[in-house]
């Protein structure tokens, strides 16, 4: 593969694309299980509850189980009918039994896990960090989508992450450990500390804990270094955004918006050109 990169590229792209369609389960899934696991621990508290029938919505979900099946007919999707991208094109995105239509998404994410991929494999080549940064990327897509549809940012993903960039640097593959275990900690501690100021002065939640870890999961990877330049580019995109969807959806100022999304491709795009842009960035001012 290192003497071939077309060949390299294709294995990455083809991989990638079945990682990309297993994230559309972990998407759809994860936050349903973690929504049962907190209805199972309200039931231990709550005897009334323990004395319910559990209802048909309630039956347990994991990522193998059960298998996937159409949401409008409950049609059992067959092997054929799960290729990534192939199945949805070859479909004409429509269920095979009640001709419903099938979210875009799901192909475009397949789509965008693969080409994601292969960027991330151009850029490190045939390498370890390669490996692992592919494992981050496709952790990123997961976490971007459930927050955007659950304003959740769950810890099964969150936490792994965070030790494995630890891991990661502990041969300084992209940064020195010190740097990692420094990103981590003041990651995490900047936003903690603008939560609080803000709670302070308003009274009010101005984002999730969950946003925390995330910025402690980049400083993991990048070292505390480029942290200003991953927290400005997801500010000034996160701003953009908002007064765009106030302008344009009448979108309410209180209503809340997910910040995970922003901090994710700030953090993804830092973690491949973050020195060039943070120098081109410092050289602008002077």
């Amino acid at each position: 593969m290192t003497h071939s990169p077309t060949y390299f590229y294709s294995i990455v792209f083809i991989f990638s694309l079945l990682i990309g369609s297993f994230l559309n389960v972990v998407i759809y899934r994860l936050p349903k299980m973690l929504e049962q696991g907190w209805k199972s621990e309200c039931r231990e508290f709550l005897a009334d509850e323990l004395a319910k029938p559990i209802q048909t919505d309630d039956s347990l979900i994991t990522l193998s189980t059960p298998s996937s099946s159409c949401p409008s007919c409950q049609h059992k999707i067959r092997f054929y009918e799960n290729i990534p991208l192939i199945s949805w094109l070859f479909l004409r995105g429509k269920c095979s039994q009640c001709q419903a239509k099938i979210s875009l998404r799901y192909p475009l994410v397949e789509l965008a896990t693969a080409l994601l991929s292969v960027v991330i494999a151009a850029h490190y080549g045939v390498t370890f960090t390669t490996l692992m940064l592919l494992v981050l990327t496709w952790g990123l897509i997961a976490l971007t989508l459930i927050d955007v549809d659950h304003m959740l940012l769950p810890d099964q993903i969150t936490l792994p992450l965070i030790w494995l960039g630890l891991l990661v640097n502990i041969n300084a593959a992209i940064v020195p450990l010190s740097d990692a275990v420094i990103g981590a900690v003041a990651g995490y501690m900047s936003l903690f500390s603008i939560f609080w100021l803000f709670k302070l002065i308003t009274g009010k939640d101005g984002m999730g804990h969950g946003d925390f870890k995330l910025v402690a999961l980049f400083g993991a990877w990048l070292g505390w270094q480029l942290l200003p330049l991953l927290i400005l580019m997801a500010s000034a995109v996160g701003a953009i955004i908002g007064i765009s969807l106030m302008v344009f959806k009448n979108h309410q100022r209180e209503q809340a918006i997910p910040f995970g999304p922003y901090l994710a491709i700030a953090g993804w795009i830092t973690l491949l050109w973050g020195n060039g842009i943070w120098s081109w960035y410092l050289s602008s001012l002077t």
